[in-house]
């Protein structure tokens, strides 16, 4: 079996070339370019696997994603509030309190 170091590059018959990130008699851990990170025990993946002698692939620089600008619900709830209270007030709907009328309770 291959001794395979951190770092080292290797190609998998099912997964493609990767990057050994973390490597024991028991696990091997190995970061694919087009699969990602997968875990293997070793033993079993060993016949899967041959060193490959190409060049580490640069790293992705991960960009920062701007946070999508969100109203607090308190707003939107305040908005709504106003939106119905304005069209309430321009109906005919409204019930002054001197029209109200005490129900007979017998």
């Amino acid at each position: 079996m291959a001794n395979y170091s951190q770092g080292a590059q290797v190609e998998h018959n099912k997964f493609g070339l990767g990057t050994v990130m973390s490597a024991s008699d028991e696990r091997i851990v190995i970061r694919f370019d087009d699969h990602g990170e997968k875990k293997f025990v070793t033993t079993m993946v060993a016949a899967s696997l041959k060193k490959s002698d190409r060049q580490p692939p640069a790293e992705k620089r991960g960009g920062k994603r701007k946070a999508k600008a969100v109203a607090p619900v308190a707003a939107v709830i305040e908005a709504d509030i106003a939106v119905d209270l304005d069209a309430a007030l321009e109906s005919d709907d409204i019930v002054e309190a001197d029209d109200v009328v005490e129900p007979d309770v017998e």
